[in-house]
């Protein structure tokens, strides 16, 4: 157990989310999540979590691990074509996931993710945090086009405004 993350998580509060990601910010996540779902039959959903609270973080919880517990209880999953996809924001440790339902992940896989959260890290070191979110909703709209084209109609299965947890 690592003091430093321990301070971090329990220093990390809904004002950190707001520090970085601002309502106007989120309002803008949103429309990406909404412009990108016209494109594709997929589903995406955002979520961003200041820290994890004192027993998650002495149980070793990790951002991983977070965020396919958020995939559950959020209802990704829970898609049609099952190709509901959650990107997850946790500041504390400045990790971002992607967890993908079994239909798209079986077409893109691991690598494709890793990628994609490799490019949003970039731009959060940098201190964009928006810029980096709404890009890798679009990395992730380009892949979900690719495997599920829209099909002329709108189904939105799944909300399209940011989560904050």
């Amino acid at each position: 157990m690592a003091i430093g993350r321990i301070a971090r998580h329990l220093f990390a509060g809904p004002a950190s989310v707001r520090r970085v990601l601002s309502a106007t910010s989120l309002a803008r996540i949103e429309q990406a999540i909404a412009a990108s779902e016209r494109m594709h039959r997929g589903q995406i959903r955002f979520a961003v979590e200041a820290g994890l609270d004192f027993a998650a973080v002495s149980a070793g919880v990790t951002a991983r691990e977070r965020a396919i517990d958020m995939f559950s209880r959020l209802r990704v999953w829970d898609t049609a074509h099952n190709n509901g996809v959650l990107v997850y924001l946790l500041l504390a440790d400045r990790d971002v996931e992607i967890v993908a339902d079994r239909g798209i992940h079986a077409r893109c896989g691991d690598a494709v993710w890793e990628a994609i959260c490799r490019d949003m890290e970039q731009q959060f070191r940098a201190g964009r945090f928006e810029a980096g979110v709404v890009a890798g909703i679009e990395a992730l709209g380009a892949r979900l086009a690719l495997h599920f084209p829209g099909d002329g109609e709108t189904s939105n299965e799944l909300p399209d405004p940011p989560v904050v947890l």
